[in-house]
Formats: C-alpha cells, structure tokens, sequence
C-alpha cells in the first residue's frame, strides 16, 4: 500500500482522531524521508525548520499515536532512541536492518529467509506467530574502508 497524506487523513478520520497542523507537519518529514529510520530529536530538528512552534514534547505525543494507530512502526536498535518509520505495509515481514556499530548508519534489506523456519517454530511449540524483526550488527562498507585507511 503506497501512503500519502490523504491515505493518512483517512485513517485519522477513521479512528476519529483529529489531523491538526502539527501532526501533518509531522506526517509529511515521513512522507518525505521514507528512507529514513527517525528519531524523535531528528523530526523535532527537521519540524524547527518549517515551524519553531512544534516543541520536542509534542513530538514525542505525535509519534506515539502515529504508532498507536499503526500509521507508522516504532523500532528499539539498541542505542536507547526509540526510531520510527512509515508503516506502509498491513502485513508483517516486509523487511529488516542492519545496523552499523560505528556511525549508526540503519541499512534495510528486503526478504523474508526465516518463513520456513517461523513455520516449523510455530508447529513445534503450538504458538501463533504474528512478526518477527529481524536486526543484524555490524560494520558499513564506509566504516570498514576508513578502518582500513
């Protein structure tokens, strides 16, 4: 599903949730950074350049309830921020991350290897299994050249 802000709007509306300034203001640094795996503190930083007026709280408020109505994926990596991304798929798997240990560079790939193997896990041990992530640590090609130099 390709989402754009009247596919936002409409499910704003549909959960009878009001789309004030602010949260489209917040909505469109993710339409606009799709790639991208944001924080709180880096939406506040890209908001304070259209609008001085959107504080870090409300951000923070926003981003919960974008989650909460599963308009975007809310993501631990491990360095202690919450990270938020666009959900822009209803099913789960659609892919996962690597994570760079020295810059923090997020890199997502996409397949699903682990089917066959949440099959058998959910048949052997009588569990439903809805999602699953999927996050490997390591170096960046940047960081492994520059380790090098």
């Amino acid at each position: 599903m390709n989402i754009d802000l009247s596919n936002l709007r409409q499910k704003f509306r549909e959960r009878e949730y009001k789309l004030t300034p602010q949260r489209q203001i917040i909505l469109q640094v993710f339409v606009d950074n799709r790639d991208k795996h944001l924080s709180a503190e880096d939406v506040h930083n890209i908001v304070r350049q259209q609008s001085n007026d959107i504080g870090l709280a409300t951000v923070y408020r926003t981003l919960e309830l974008l989650s909460e109505l599963d308009i975007l994926q809310k993501m631990d990596f491990g360095d202690g921020r919450s990270r938020y991304e666009i959900n822009e798929t209803s099913t789960p798997h659609h892919h996962h991350h690597l994570i760079c240990l020295s810059c923090a560079k997020v890199i997502e790939f996409e397949g699903d290897l682990l089917e066959d193997l949440e099959t058998v896990i959910a048949r052997n041990s009588n569990f439903t299994i809805v999602d699953h992530q999927v996050k490997f640590y390591g170096y960046c090609q940047e960081c492994r050249e520059k380790s090098e130099d």
